[in-house]
């Protein structure tokens, strides 16, 4: 696969947002892409706004994800752990392989970028719904 990461210092604008694929949160939200990595250990980044109580499945990332809050109330949980409240400014890691979710509180909107680097071809894989949440 071709390396697709920009080569050079690129600016990409706002305004090219565009609705999740149905099925992978309790209700679409809108994603704005920032990088697009293709190839092993190139990132994928983007930026990602949600309605509120609109949460994203359980899922996991390869190489692991990074989510840095910009606005709202979130929440998120990792597999057996707590639910943990996010404002904005907060940074999560989420492990390699580590099954968790986040989304909107109930309250507000939420909005975070994530940065998630690419392997095999794939930066996330989507799992079950999160029971009792929405």
């Amino acid at each position: 696969m071709s390396a697709s990461n920009p080569k050079a210092m690129t600016i990409r604008r706002p305004g090219k947002a565009i609705r999740s694929p149905e099925g992978v949160a309790t209700a679409p939200f809108w994603l704005e892409m920032l990088l697009e990595g293709r190839a092993d250990g190139e990132n994928t980044a983007m930026r990602a706004a949600f309605d509120p109580g609109t949460i994203t499945r359980w899922h996991t990332h390869p190489r692991g994800q990074l989510l840095y809050v910009l606005s709202g109330h979130g929440l998120a949980q990792n597999d057996g752990g707590p639910i943990e409240a996010l404002r904005a400014g907060d940074a999560v890691w989420f492990a390699p392989g580590e099954r968790h979710w986040h989304g909107a509180a109930d309250d507000g909107p939420f909005s975070y970028i994530s940065v998630q680097p690419t392997e095999n071809g794939s930066v996330v894989e989507w799992l079950q719904p999160v029971e009792g949440q929405s």
